[in-house]
């Protein structure tokens, strides 16, 4: 995407990370991640997420090679910005790496990665990245200072955090609406392909759907706990058509 051209599809990315969180609270391998992957593609999800943290706490080293193994849809591999995960993406090259935030002590990623703030140490890694054809996104807050950071960084894709969004109400939702929607539309019209994900829920999402410029949400934890009461597919079948109505 460049010069600010509207995607004519809004993609649905899931994240199977917590089907592996429900697995490795008791060990062995069911529910496997690898099944989820496979529902994915026949519910009509166009991408699978995987975020491989320090700790392992949910997807493990071997599900990545399995994950890419089982499906031909694109992987987009969360990583935090370190030697270690860099090393990974590069052996395995998924679609796509996701830059995020992490923190050892936090249950789920708390908000955007400080790209201003950490340039230097972002910098070698995108190039690294990006020269075995992975292509780089950064999650950020959708702030004019990180959008710039990304420009200057160079990536291709920056995923907004809509989570300030999602747990906002009234008023205060309106204003959180606004500044995606600014953002969106800023890194569209410098080439930047605009995402956005983040406790992103069939109440709130057709909003963020709407924005003509995003042309990807990646939603995992609501689709998991959803499929608890009426199955994984059915869960992403849902979400995929609320979307489409937004749009």
């Amino acid at each position: 995407m460049s010069g600010g051209k509207i995607p004519d599809f809004l993609r649905l990315g899931v994240n199977i990370d917590h089907v592996a969180t429900i697995r490795n609270a008791r060990g062995g391998d069911h529910p496997d991640p690898v099944r989820a992957a496979a529902i994915v593609r026949a519910a009509g999800g166009d991408g699978i997420t995987a975020h491989l943290r320090e700790d392992r706490r949910h997807i493990r080293d071997d599900d990545l090679d399995r994950i890419l193994a089982a499906t031909d849809l694109p992987l987009n591999l969360e990583m935090a910005a370190t030697e270690e995960m860099l090393e990974i993406a590069l052996r395995h090259r998924p679609h796509a790496a996701c830059i995020v935030p992490e923190k050892r002590e936090e249950r789920t990623t708390e908000g955007g990665l400080d790209a201003a703030g950490q340039h230097n140490r972002l910098q070698p890694i995108v190039h690294r990245l990006a020269d075995a054809g992975i292509r780089v996104s950064l999650f950020i807050a959708p702030e004019i200072r990180q959008l710039d950071a990304a420009i200057k960084l160079g990536v291709p894709v920056v995923e907004f955090h809509t989570g300030d969004y999602a747990h906002a109400s009234g008023e205060s939702r309106t204003v959180e609406l606004r500044r995606i929607a600014d953002m969106a539309a800023l890194a569209a019209k410098n080439g930047i392909e605009p995402h956005a994900g983040h406790g992103l829920t069939y109440d709130n999402v057709q909003a963020i759907a709407a924005i003509p410029q995003l042309a990807e949400l990646n939603i995992g934890h609501y689709l998991i706990g959803e499929a608890v009461f009426t199955g994984l597919e059915a869960a992403i079948r849902r979400m995929r058509d609320l979307m489409d109505a937004a749009r």
